[in-house]
């Protein structure tokens, strides 16, 4: 009998992982955090860290997701697609401005990266940190699974657990960096009807462009605005659907759970991850106060003011971070809707991340 219960003895780091692995299906049951994400990835974490779980190995299923979708960084790209279906580019494209903005809120991800490598990270792990900051998730996996393969579990975790946070953390620093003056700041909302060839013709240019200055970024820019050109060119409504749907839907779960399975005690269980959930934290901040700043320098030489929170929707957590702009500019004006300049930030901020993310890769890869 005693030989028997020892067959069944379970290690304590394994039993860290079942709790966290619990916490995170709380989180996304109970607080609604990111549950698509969250509750794939905390039931991946218990499979995998069961003693002689056949879930992983050479034969587990969740070892041959892992290979086929995330190794080679199949996943990712497919999730892009789906991403890319849901996004309306027509505020950016009615407020080119806003560019500036989403490029402006990727300055933290190069802070972070030094910062990192200062506590000791090899570059290519500083850079799979700082990519946190993007608040991108699909990226952040992309960068890690190329560069920092080992790392993917917090990294994952943390990119997903502060794009939930993005209300929680976002309101306090715009508070902090903004003025009631300046967050009362109305915006022209009058905007000109985007011809429908512009918005067909406008991920094909950006494909393009992007693939010139970064050819490696073609993978994930390439999908996004592919989802994007079957939106908009509509004869692929069905197809568009799907890709917002079924698609989205479909990899978003395989995504979850495999990269739970990469939640090993010996993997996560240590200093290191605990420094990489603080300073993929850290990037956050700093992309969010990254924007913030370029909008109030950006006033001084503007006759016209632009309201300096619309910087910190130029994060890639589209469409939460807009939403929290927009509310806080409610909050202090009723009449002060800053939603169209904020959404343009924001999905200026997806491509911003996308670039950001494939750059790093093409200088260290």
């Amino acid at each position: 009998m005693q030989q028997l219960f020892s067959n069944f003895a379970i290690p304590i780091g394994n039993l860290v992982m079942f709790a966290i692995g619990g916490i995170l299906i709380y989180l996304a049951i109970k607080k609604d955090y990111e549950p698509m994400l969250l509750l794939p990835i905390g039931f991946g974490a218990i499979l995998t860290n069961i003693p002689g779980s056949s879930a992983i190995g050479e034969h587990g299923v969740l070892t041959i997701l892992y290979e086929a979708g995330i190794a080679n960084e199949l996943f990712p790209a497919l999730i892009f697609i789906g991403i890319g279906a849901m996004i309306d580019f027509t505020p950016l494209l009615q407020k080119p401005i806003m560019f500036f903005y989403g490029a402006a809120a990727q300055l933290g991800i190069f802070l972070t990266i030094i910062v990192a490598a200062i506590l000791g990270f090899d570059i290519r792990e500083a850079i799979s940190i700082g990519i946190i900051g993007t608040a991108d998730g699909p990226t952040s996996i992309y960068v890690a699974s190329r560069l920092a393969p080992h790392m993917l579990g917090p990294i994952s975790v943390a990119a997903y657990s502060y794009m939930a946070l993005v209300p929680v953390v976002q309101r306090p620093i715009i508070r902090l960096m903004t003025t009631k003056d300046e967050r009362r700041i109305r915006m022209d909302n009058r905007a000109e009807k985007v011809p429908k060839y512009v918005k067909i013709l406008f991920p094909i240019f950006v494909t393009i462009l992007a693939g010139i200055v970064a050819p490696v970024s073609v993978a994930l820019i390439g999908m996004l605005m592919f989802g994007n050109l079957i939106r908009e060119c509509g004869v692929l409504n069905k197809l568009s659907n799907a890709a917002q749907n079924e698609l989205s839907n479909l990899i978003t779960l395989f995504l979850g759970i495999t990269i739970g399975s990469t939640m090993t005690s010996q993997a996560f269980l240590n200093t290191r991850t605990l420094l990489i959930l603080a300073m993929g934290l850290v990037a956050f901040i700093l992309d969010t106060m990254g924007g913030i700043a370029f909008a109030k320098i950006f006033n001084l030489f503007r006759k016209q003011k632009i309201n300096p929170m619309i910087g910190a929707a130029g994060i890639s957590a589209f469409p939460m971070s807009a939403r929290v702009v927009h509310k806080l500019g409610l909050e202090e004006d009723p009449n002060n809707f800053l939603i169209m300049y904020a959404t343009g930030a924001n999905v200026a901020g997806q491509i911003g991340s996308v670039l950001a993310g494939s750059i790093v890769l093409a200088l260290f890869i």
